[in-house]
């Protein structure tokens, strides 16, 4: 019998979840309960004369990201591999997407492509974007930043 203590928060749908895991971690079923999101995670911020966007992309390989922007939207592509050891047969809990990923940003003023920088260190990608009016589409080359 479950005991409810004074101080303690209940949550029902953190224990539904966690009975629903329990329940299904015994059986070997390619069913997913939890929908991945197939983007990164980001953070945008004005810092005045520029914005500065991070990302996080752990596991995506410099080479496999692209940073493109057009129009005040700014896109990031990349692509997450699976590990070489691991077969799609063999997870028990996957919660870490694999594939192509692309994400579009409409950012609130024009940019100066021209001046924009990416840097890549330690799964986090950073965009620095100045602020100035600008319409053509520039591919932005991605370099690995200091550790």
């Amino acid at each position: 019998m479950a005991v409810f203590r004074w101080g303690q928060h209940w949550n029902p749908l953190k224990d539904l979840e966690r009975e629903v895991d329990r329940l299904l971690q015994g059986m070997n079923l390619a069913l997913q309960v939890r929908s991945p999101r197939r983007f990164p995670l980001i953070n945008l911020h004005d810092d005045g004369e520029c914005y500065v966007l991070t990302a996080e992309v752990p596991g995506v390989e410099l080479a496999d990201l692209e940073v493109t922007a057009a129009n005040g939207v700014l896109t990031l592509k990349g692509l997450r591999k699976a590990p070489p050891e691991a077969r799609e047969d063999s997870f028990r809990r996957q919660e870490r997407f694999q594939g192509a990923w692309q994400r579009k940003l409409q950012l609130p003023d024009r940019i100066d492509e021209d001046g924009m920088k990416a840097e890549y260190a330690l799964g986090i990608l950073k965009v620095t974007l100045p602020k100035v009016a600008g319409t053509a589409a520039r591919s932005i080359p991605v370099m690995e930043g200091p550790s």
